[in-house]
């Protein structure tokens, strides 16, 4: 979900409404905002927002309803936490823990700092 400055503008908006499913605030069944209502509230081209939502679409985790919008699919949750996982643990995780390497951090290190 973690998204670099760089990235795409849809990647970033796919990244948002991923949160958003992960935390909950979508559940399988809820309708997504429209296309139009989620780009004027991102400040975001309508047709850049279709391209994310179609990503989600064509990944299997919602479903679009003609005439009615698009919802979240029974089970996205879990099917997207998987994804992201994955995600993070092939693309993300190795440069991370690189840079705590480099850096000379312990685990002691990172979780007092969390807790802080």
């Amino acid at each position: 979900m973690a998204v670099s400055d760089e990235s795409p503008v849809y990647l970033k908006l796919r990244a948002g409404i991923a949160a958003a499913i992960l935390r909950g605030e979508y559940r399988g069944g809820d309708q997504l905002p429209s296309v139009r209502a989620y780009a004027a509230e991102q400040g975001a081209n309508p047709l850049t927002v279709a391209k994310a939502y179609q990503s989600f679409q064509d990944d299997g985790y919602v479903e679009v309803r003609r005439g009615v919008g698009m919802f979240v699919l029974p089970g996205a949750s879990d099917k997207l936490r998987v994804a992201e996982r994955e995600r993070f643990l092939a693309g993300m995780w190795p440069r991370v823990r690189e840079h705590i390497e480099l850096l000379g951090l312990s685990v002691e290190d990172l979780l007092e700092r969390e807790t802080a």
